[in-house]
Parts: structure tokens; sequence; C-alpha cells
């Protein structure tokens, strides 16, 4: 794993019409998480989840993303800090994020920071029914324009933010799953496509999503029985496994021997 801005990390990206709207993940949220919480906290809001990610290559740890995912009544704010750790052969990367969503779940604005090694910015927000990226390379140096042809609803998953992939697994479950009184309930093995944007490469492509049942992993030598899901895409194919509160426990990228698991 290399970091700057210049090398693009494996990533995620997609386009499919959901089964109910694209806001249900966000009720998802409060029938998962937050369904014994007061009224008056829901308005308010309330942090729904926040922890941090130990990355792993080969078993040895590269860097931790501390993260955090906040909720009211006007939408959702999810931030992120991204630091190698000390020694780590890929080199020293420091990066942060901010990705506000609408209360509907559309994207508001997502805005990437790096100040280590280099020192480059990038903001990406509708303008009117598609979305613009803003990006420069450093201090001093000229804002540009990326436009992409892609709906408010399109999830961003950009390189080493891997909490957003966390936001798409809620949005594929949300837009997939049913759930009354009793646990989710998802269709087996049925690929879903969802529309996503890297701002680190600039690109958007399509990611499969599915669905593949309950599984027991070993996490830090205990067994654990988590909700697993696989997803394809152009750049890489990846494993999430979630817990009952759909919270993300745990990444891996076979391919590359990457693993990401929550501290």
């Amino acid at each position: 794993m290399q970091f700057g801005t210049s090398i693009v990390a494996p990533g995620f990206s997609g386009g499919r019409k959901p089964v109910v709207s694209a806001g249900a993940c966000l009720v998802l949220l409060f029938l998962v998480l937050g369904s014994g919480a007061p009224a008056k906290a829901k308005e308010s809001g309330q942090t729904v989840d926040e922890g941090s990610f130990g990355v792993f290559m080969s078993g040895k740890r590269v860097a931790t993303e501390t993260f955090s995912i906040h909720q009211d009544t006007t939408g959702s704010s999810i931030r992120s800090e991204f630091k190698t750790e000390a020694g780590a052969t890929a080199g020293t990367a420091a990066q942060s994020s901010e990705l506000e969503l609408t209360a509907s779940g559309e994207l508001k604005k997502y805005e990437f920071k790096e100040t280590t090694p280099g020192q480059s910015q990038a903001t990406i927000a509708p303008n009117q029914d598609f979305l613009i990226e803003r990006y420069s390379s450093g201090p001093g140096e000229k804002t540009r324009e990326q436009p992409f042809m892609l709906p408010v609803t399109t999830s961003v998953l950009d390189d080493y933010f891997f909490i957003q992939r966390e936001v798409l697994a809620w949005k594929y479950l949300a837009t997939t799953c049913k759930q009354d009184k009793g646990p989710l309930a998802c269709p087996l093995k049925q690929s879903v496509q969802l529309g996503t944007v890297n701002a680190h490469s600039r690109t958007s492509s399509p990611i499969s999503v599915e669905y593949e049942g309950r599984e027991k992993v070993a996490i830090r030598g205990a067994e654990r029985e988590l909700i697993r899901l696989d997803t394809k895409s152009d750049v890489g194919d990846w494993s999430l496994w979630l817990d009952d509160q759909l919270k993300l426990q745990r990444i891996l990228d076979q391919a590359s021997g990457t693993e990401v698991v929550r501290d």
C-alpha cells in the first residue's frame, strides 16, 4: 500500500434504482441503533457510531482510521482521520475527510484534505442535478474542476476512509432488505449495484454488493457470528462483516492481503 495524492488505493464505485427510497438508510439507523433514544435526543442529534479501525497488511498494522458518525433531523455527518503508523514502509500519510448527507440520504457536501506527505484538498458537492469536484494539489495552486454526470444519491467511497464502506453497507441493507419487528431479512446472493464517486482518483464506476448470510469469524482471537457482504468492482473485490447493530467489524481484500479491523 502506498500513500499520496498520486497513488490510488483499492476503492469502490456504482448505480441502480433502489427497492425503497434512498432515505430508508437513515430510517434503518434509527430502528437499529437509536430505537431506545427519546424523541428530544433524536431532534438534537446523536452519535450513532464512533471508534477506530486498524489497517493491516500481511498481518502488520500499517495505519489507523479514527471516525465518527453524527445524525440529527437535518441529516448526517461522517468524519474520519487516517494516519499511517510510525515506521510504515509505505511512508507517512495523514488525511481527513467529512461527508455530509441530507436527511433523505443525498450528498450535501464531501471534503477531503491531505496534510502529509502532500497538501492537497478536494470537495464534491451538487451542481444543479449533478455533482462537481473542485480540487487543488497544494497551497497557492489553482483550483480545478471535475464534473460528474452523477445524481446526488451517489455514494462517496474515497481511498483510505473505510467508514464510508459502513455507510455504503447501510444503504445496501436499507434498499435491499426488510425489517419489521424481527431481524433483517435479506435476499441471499442477490447482486445490487450502487453508484459511487472517488475524490482521490476523480473517477466513478459501478460496484456490486451481495448479502452472503451470517458467518462465524475469528476477530482478535474471539469467534463471532457476523453479517457478511461481498463487494465487487473494477478496482478490487472486498468482503465486509457487520454485527447485529450494523456496525462494521472487519474488511478483507484477499488479493492484496489488506485487512481492516475495528479496534
